[in-house]
């Protein structure tokens, strides 16, 4: 499930892997560690094969099937930019956004990332998200009563804070971004 959500089908894959680890914790029946590893193995496989789509297919899908999808050309170069600039590291802190770790690996891939920066941020990415997400999981589920308040209320407005302070830089530096974008499609065209 998780590698097929990684390779660009919205499948509940980060829901599997919580409810993997919480299964660990109260039945005990399959080892915490199995459940990471393959969480990130098929993390790590599913978006291999989604930058590949994205490579092969990507970029001409986009411009046939993207404002159909509420992407103008404009945002198309944007999102293809921002890949450009920061591929790497939209891949790496993609994955632990749901939307983003959908669609991630074939946008990095329709944007050429160079596939060995896109394999090694994918990979830690992969690897970190797996880490993370079963043993919190697991954790939260040992010692849920001391989480569900403070702690819980405190994730939740830095959550909201680091949403605001992403859209607000989009908004600070949308036009300039776009003025980055063009400026790099006229010299260089993906195709």
């Amino acid at each position: 499930m998780i590698a097929l959500e990684s390779a660009g089908l919205p499948l509940p894959g980060e829901t599997i892997l919580i409810g993997a680890a919480i299964y660990a914790r109260i039945n005990e029946v399959i080892d915490l560690q199995f459940v990471v590893f393959a969480a990130a193995s098929g993390a790590i496989i599913g978006d291999n094969l989604g930058y590949l789509i994205g490579y092969k297919f990507g970029y001409s899908a986009l411009r046939r099937y993207g404002p159909r999808l509420g992407l103008s050309l404009q945002k198309q170069r944007l999102i293809q930019y921002l890949f450009y600039k920061w591929g790497g590291l939209v891949v790496l802190f993609g994955r632990f956004i749901t939307l983003l770790r959908v669609f991630a690996a074939l946008m990095a891939g329709a944007s050429h990332v160079p596939f060995l920066r896109f394999f090694f941020y994918n990979a830690l990415g992969g690897i970190l998200w797996a880490t993370c997400f079963g043993y919190g999981a697991y954790i939260l589920t040992e010692n849920f009563e001391k989480v569900q308040t403070p702690t819980a209320k405190i994730l939740f407005v830095l959550l909201l804070i680091g949403l605001f302070v992403i859209w607000r830089f989009y908004k600070q530096n949308a036009q300039r971004l776009n003025e980055e974008a063009e400026a790099l499609f006229d010299k260089e065209p993906f195709n």
